[in-house]
């Protein structure tokens, strides 16, 4: 509804249920030396079987009575690797000491290799390292959305309607939230192949102040009312913007607002097969930016002539030793960051990226939109089929949207006598939105399937997703996620 009132003023163990004696660890973990949180860890408690800490260093660890383990172990990028038995209950900070890896003391080479010449090793081995056979996975993805309305005034100019008064343009911007946040968790199978996928939510959540939906509702309804009445069916409205104007049948514009409601209406009984494919959607989405696939903008492998490449040491990443490329962009790339590559066979481990400039900006006629942030950490580990898988994706994107034209809209009827022009609203918008949207997502069970077991998955399109004014800790009680951050566990409904 909001988008409506804007037009209209201006156009990541498979994780399972666990009986009611399951064993359950939280804990956060903390740099020794710093006593920071060491985020995107790995807990585990048997090989392969484990979690991923949040951006906060945060974990909880659910187990199922038929599991059984001595210790957690607890690895990092350059930190010990750390045993802590589970005798006794596990303290609720867990500190481990930096490692630092030095070359002399772990590799040798018959050839030292430069930076680019790694890369080129990389680029060679894209087809053998992650050769896109058909997957299942176990992930939980997360998704946070901010919105920060910076400034919205409307100047009146003039208005021959009645209701659509300077009071009225007031009230509008009273109700207008000017700070908004959504918050999406999903725990899923995909499937996918190279062309397509099928998702399967076992559970789902949807975290937002759904009293702002009503409010925008409620206001859109009165607009339409006061349109209605007072706007001829076979009128049209000439909308101009600064130079530019366009011409709306009102007769059109009457039809599409019944046919909204209907849509409407159909949407609402339908919101959990939306929610499922605006969840595929936004999966597919993220798995097409990894940077090996074909049109990613994390280009900096495949098109590596455009990048400066500098070789900064070596570290181990699962206890295999990775070389640290630093990289930065040449004349007008968009990264910088630091790739770290598997010593044996070549493969990119880890992506640590953030964008060095905006990636896209349009400034016209009053008219701004900007691309400000594109960053994170993408995090690889092989398969069952010897080959490597996304495991880890954090991402944080940034857009700014600014508008600052007149709007006039006039009612222009021909079948009446005299007068075309019927009534006329004329004001001025100014308005700049921040958009922040994060995505978490983290894979726990990764296999190769053949093309059969793909075709013969299943989407469970009538999956719900459970709405929370504030985030409720019990909903996961008995699966494995990602911890949330305090932005989250922190978000309630504030009085009206």
């Amino acid at each position: 509804m909001l988008r409506t009132i804007y037009f209209f003023l201006l156009l990541w163990i498979g994780s399972g249920v666990a009986s009611a004696q399951s064993a359950s660890v939280s804990s956060r973990i903390i740099d020794a030396k710093t006593g920071e949180g060491i985020p995107y860890a790995t807990v585990q408690y048997a090989e392969n079987k484990g979690i991923i800490t949040n951006d906060e260093g945060e974990f909880s660890l659910y187990l199922a009575p038929s599991i059984s383990f001595d210790s957690l172990y607890i690895s990092s990028m350059g930190y010990e690797k750390t045993a802590v038995a589970v005798e006794n209950e596990i303290d609720s900070i867990i500190r481990i000491d930096p490692k630092p890896i030095e070359l002399s003391e772990v590799y040798l080479f018959d050839k030292e290799l430069t930076a680019q010449e790694i890369i080129e090793k990389v680029k060679e081995r894209l087809a053998v390292n992650y050769d896109q056979k058909p997957v299942k996975q176990r992930l939980f993805f997360r998704k946070s959305s901010l919105d920060r309305l910076r400034k919205f005034d409307i100047a009146f100019k003039e208005s021959t309607i009645e209701e659509f008064n300077k009071a009225f343009i007031d009230s509008v911007l009273s109700v207008l939230p000017k700070g908004n946040a959504y918050y999406t968790e999903s725990l899923c199978d995909l499937y996918m192949n190279r062309d397509s996928s099928r998702l399967n939510i076992e559970k789902a959540a949807e975290l937002y102040d759904k009293d702002n939906e009503v409010s925008m509702e409620a206001l859109g309804k009165k607009m339409e009312d006061i349109f209605k009445a007072n706007v001829k069916p076979d009128s049209y409205l000439k909308i101009k913007s600064g130079w530019f104007g366009t011409k709306v049948q009102v007769d059109s514009l009457l039809e599409s607002s019944d046919e909204a409601s209907e849509l409407e209406k159909e949407l609402a009984d339908g919101e959990d097969e939306d929610f499922h494919s605006h969840k595929r959607w936004q999966l597919e989405e993220l798995y097409s930016d990894l940077f090996y696939k074909e049109d990613s903008k994390l280009n900096f492998i495949k098109k590596s002539n455009k990048y400066r490449f500098a070789l900064k040491g070596y570290t181990a990443i699962d206890e295999q030793g990775v070389y640290v490329l630093d990289f930065e962009p040449k004349g007008g790339a968009d990264f910088k960051g630091t790739i770290y590559v598997n010593l044996e066979d070549f493969a990119v481990m880890r992506l640590d990226y953030q964008n060095v400039k905006s990636l896209r900006k349009i400034k016209l006629l009053g008219f701004h939109y900007e691309e400000t942030a594109y960053q994170g950490t993408t995090i690889y580990a092989k398969n069952n089929n010897d080959v490597y898988d996304l495991r880890f994706i954090n991402r944080i994107e940034g857009r700014y949207m600014g508008v600052d034209r007149p709007l006039k809209v006039i009612e222009k009827n021909k079948n009446v006598k005299g007068r075309r022009k019927q009534n006329e609203l004329s004001l001025n918008i100014d308005l700049v939105n921040i958009n922040t949207e994060k995505f978490e997502l983290v894979v726990y069970d990764s296999e190769v399937i053949s093309a059969s077991e793909f075709d013969a998955a299943k989407e469970n399109e009538s999956v719900k997703a459970t709405y929370m004014s504030r985030y409720d800790p019990e909903f996961w009680n008995g699966y494995n996620i990602m911890e949330p951050n305090q932005a989250i566990r922190e978000f309630t409904i504030s009085a009206k």
